[in-house]
């Protein structure tokens, strides 16, 4: 059986940017959507369903923050950000919505064919590879169906954090660093994200945890990195 190509939405407002990106990604066997806007985007996802979103920060009227946050309410559309500048709350903002990757413009066509490659793979849900029910509490996660419950209710976490949480919680006590989690999480370690890695943290405890002000299941081993504290039954 033929597998269908990969169908991957690109937004940006620079039209010639646009464009390049959509040739070249064609060119690597992707199905290439086109949006120079936000409304378009978000039209785009609920009508087309595209397996990935490439996403400019820098929009006309509703910026990519604000696309990001809305696909984020309904959907865990892998998301990988562009942004114009360097700064490191650019990148930290997006994280914190939900994106799953971002990169500085101006960035190599090779570098962002190998970003969404990666992220795909990450959403291929492949991984973690356990196949058993790992229960905290009230806490489970489930490696089979990549989906975790907190009191019976699902969680949202995007498949990013499940990985991060699971990747902890299958060795409870176990420091991980942050370049550690994120060779396993990513598959490699890009230079510079370690940060990044303080933020899907974040995001997840914010998620799991009755107080966030007190880890009851993600301890911070300061200077080093993180590991899972919860008793498992």
């Amino acid at each position: 059986m033929i597998a269908l190509a990969r169908k991957i939405l690109v937004v940006d407002d620079e039209t010639k940017i646009l464009q390049m990106i959509a040739d070249f990604l064609t060119n690597e066997g992707f199905q290439v959507l086109m949006a120079v806007d936000g409304q378009e985007a978000l039209r785009i996802v609920e009508m087309e369903s595209p397996d990935l979103m490439v996403l400019d920060i820098m929009l006309p009227e509703q910026s990519g923050w604000e696309v990001c946050r809305q696909v984020r309410i309904n959907s865990d559309l892998p998301i990988i950000m562009l942004t114009a500048r360097s700064d490191e709350i650019d990148k930290l903002l997006g994280l914190e919505l939900g994106a799953d990757d971002y990169i500085t413009k101006p960035f190599s066509l090779r570098e962002l064919t190998a970003r969404i490659r990666a992220v795909l793979r990450r959403y291929e849900k492949k991984e973690p590879d356990g196949s058993e029910q790992l229960k905290f509490g009230s806490l489970v996660l489930d490696a089979a169906r990549f989906e975790a419950w907190l009191d019976g209710r699902p969680l949202s976490l995007t498949p990013t954090e499940f990985k991060i949480i699971y990747l902890l919680a299958e060795n409870p006590g176990q420091v991980f660093s942050r370049l550690q989690i994120l060779e396993k999480v990513y598959g490699e370690a890009y230079e510079g994200y370690e940060r990044s890695i303080d933020t899907h943290v974040s995001n997840i405890r914010k998620k799991i945890e009755p107080d966030t002000s007190h880890s009851t299941y993600i301890g911070t081993v300061y200077g080093i990195g993180y590991k899972f504290i919860g008793t498992r039954e």
